[in-house]
Formats: C-alpha cells, sequence, structure tokens
C-alpha cells in the first residue's frame, strides 16, 4: 500500500473504502488475509470504534463470462496521520506485505461526505 494524503486536509476520521481484485485461483487466499487486516488494524489503535467492513463483490455488467469475484473493504482511520503510522507499524506491514502475491490491483479511496 501507499501512502496517502488527503487533498485538502482537516483534522479528524478517515473514511477509507479499499478494492482488492485477486489473481485469478487466488481469491480465497486474498480473503484469509483479509480477513485479518481490519483485527490488525483494530489492534494497532490506528482505527476509530467503526465498524470495519468486509464485502465479496462481483461486476453485474459484465457480459459473457461471470465476474471475476473482488473484495471491497471500509473503515475509518482515527485521523489523516494514522495511514501513515501504519507504514512504520510491523504488524500491519506483515498483513500489507503477504497481499501482493495474491492480488492483480488495488484502488484506495478517501470518502468524504456530502
Amino acid at each position: 500500500m501507499t501512502t496517502e494524503h488527503r487533498a485538502n486536509s482537516k483534522p479528524g476520521p478517515v473514511n477509507r473504502l479499499v478494492i482488492y481484485r485477486p489473481k485469478k485461483g487466488k481469491e480465497s487466499n486474498l480473503e484469509e488475509i483479509l480477513r485479518t487486516h481490519g483485527p490488525t488494524l483494530r489492534r494497532s489503535g490506528l482505527l476509530t470504534n467503526e465498524p470495519v467492513r468486509l464485502w465479496r463483490a462481483t461486476d453485474l455488467r459484465r457480459e459473457g463470462e461471470p465476474s471475476q469475484p473482488y473484495f471491497v473493504e471500509t473503515f475509518q482511520w482515527r485521523d489523516e496521520k494514522a495511514s501513515d503510522i501504519a507504514h512504520q507499524t510491523p504488524e500491519v506491514m506483515a498483513v500489507w506485505e503477504t497481499m501482493g502475491p495474491h492480488m492483480e490491483g488495488m484502488t484506495l479511496t478517501t470518502l468524504e461526505p456530502l
């Protein structure tokens, strides 16, 4: 994962939505790792009390072959510095480093309420 920064830096929690796209045949491996991700972030003290949510998703608009499943996760960093701290936290990095071999790609987004 890369370090993220908010365009208009504001104090307070940061809402994160991450889409993980597994390599074909690696879905169960990535799912197993992702099930440890939220609890690891929680133990590190970097999240708010908002629950970490994890979903398996498929694209209903794909024509022809069935969509490759992917995973969607939402969580809330306690503040804008939490992501940077996570990159210096061995327990978090131990999880993040195991994800790479199982992923085709990842989309990292910040959600801001309207």
